[in-house]
């Protein structure tokens, strides 16, 4: 007997039907002799609703009263999935966040975990029940108060509990069929991955792939617990995310290790938007007071780039870019350092795309480069900032370039599939 973890997404369990068609999956794999605990998100769009409600009511909701609000979106879903279980003849527990141990810092609205102690998850496991654990949430190891981990949450509960749980594997089960070279939105022929390392999908996620968040990848990585990314609407094998290439078992040639393709995927973002501090003097420590002020605000920067300073004048520019969402909170807390940093302006602007081109194999490949760059070209795309890795190459360019951009890209590196099988299945591509 196994100990699968099993994660499903609010499109998954949207309404009554959904709640009752993943029950009778968790069923099927208790049947098959595993022990089973279920992450779930809140229902649809609940957190989304919830949050319009909350600034209806107050423009600047106070965080912990809003981490109390939103936590109640997975309470409801988990509290129904676990009656639809019992329903069908077997025994099922739902248990918040806190109760299931998922102890995290004191940053509300995006808290990290600390440690999980799943000690009612293991009594509820030796009882014959099914856990069923409310995804996103926690509780504040020093203040003791309920905490959410931000977006993508329920996926690093799903993690962080098999890891503690010492899990077989953690399924994530979302609205597409695993992780494909594109998304599936924009890319009607994107192709299903079958096997990708962490390092890839961590670059994918951290690029804006919206299949699993980056916090999730990364814990996954950590304490090596393999990830399997399926769909809830269809049985088909999905994407394995590991340290080891998946092994497929063929008529022909017996055992076959997956290889690790040389381009992964394309990735996009528009979700970012990008700050120019204008006329910074170039000199030692300018660039690190700006960055220093952005972090005190505890806000996450991407892509950053310094221009050759101006000889006549010995100042430069520097840009880099950002979530939208914390944009006007770094605009203004560069605006009250300004007399410590000493530039002349600010430039912001939320009409930004990311384009990203991943694959550990590109190190060892020239000319990828060069080819990503003509495809743009070809494209009509023009280019504003550009970042690189050891498998990664983003570019910022204008948002509405962006799906023939990525388009474009997709196909100049053989990633069209020959049939349309990219299907979303909820509609969202989580």
């Amino acid at each position: 007997m196994g100990l699968v973890v099993q994660k499903y997404g609010g499109s998954s369990v949207s309404d009554a039907e959904g709640i009752k068609r993943v029950a009778k999956r968790i069923v099927e794999a208790k049947r098959n002799g595993n022990d089973v605990v279920v992450v779930v998100s809140a229902m649809g769009d609940t957190t989304d609703e919830l949050i319009d409600l909350a600034e209806q009511v107050s423009p600047m909701p106070a965080g912990r009263e809003l981490d109390m609000l939103l936590t109640a979106g997975e309470r409801i879903s988990m509290a129904l999935l676990a009656m639809a279980i019992k329903n069908l003849g077997h025994k099922a527990q739902s248990f918040t966040g806190s109760q299931a141990g998922v102890i995290t810092d004191s940053v509300h609205n995006k808290a990290r975990i600390i440690d999980v102690t799943p000690g009612r998850i293991r009594t509820a496991l030796d009882e014959d029940n099914i856990a069923i654990v409310a995804g996103f949430q926690g509780v504040s190891q020093r203040g003791k108060d309920i905490t959410t981990l931000g977006r993508g949450g329920s996926d690093t509960t799903a993690v962080a509990l098999a890891a503690a749980l010492d899990a077989e594997v953690c399924e994530i089960y979302t609205d597409v069929d695993g992780v494909f070279t594109a998304d599936p939105r924009v890319v009607t022929k994107a192709r299903k991955i079958d096997w990708i390392s962490f390092e890839d999908m961590l670059e994918l996620a951290a690029s804006g792939s919206k299949v699993l968040l980056h916090r999730c990848v990364e814990y996954a990585r950590r304490y090596n617990i393999p990830i399997h990314v399926r769909s809830s609407y269809s049985g088909l094998r999905g994407t394995w995310v590991s340290s080891e290439p998946l092994v497929q078992k063929t008529q022909q040639q017996g055992d076959k290790k997956v290889e690790q393709a040389i381009i992964s995927g394309v990735a996009h973002d528009t979700s970012e938007a990008k700050i120019t501090v204008v006329g910074v003097p170039d000199k030692p420590g300018e660039a690190a007071s700006i960055f220093r002020t952005i972090a005190d605000s505890e806000i996450n920067i991407d892509m950053i780039v310094q221009n050759v300073s101006a000889a006549s004048t010995g100042l430069t520019d520097i840009s880099f870019t950002l979530p939208k969402t914390e944009g006007r909170k770094a605009i203004e807390a560069l605006k009250k350092n300004r007399s410590g940093i000493g530039y002349e302006s600010l430039r912001y602007d939320d009409q930004i795309g990311k384009i990203s081109l991943i694959g550990a194999g590109m190190k060892t490949n020239p000319g990828v480069t060069a080819d990503f760059f003509t495809a743009l070209s070809d494209a009509g795309v023009n280019i504003e900032l550009i970042s690189t890795s050891e498998i990664r190459i983003s570019v910022v360019t204008r948002k509405d370039d962006v799906p023939e951009a990525v388009r474009a890209v997709h196909s100049a590196f053989g990633l069209d599939s020959d049939s349309d099988e990219a299907v979303v299945y909820g509609g969202t591509g989580r």
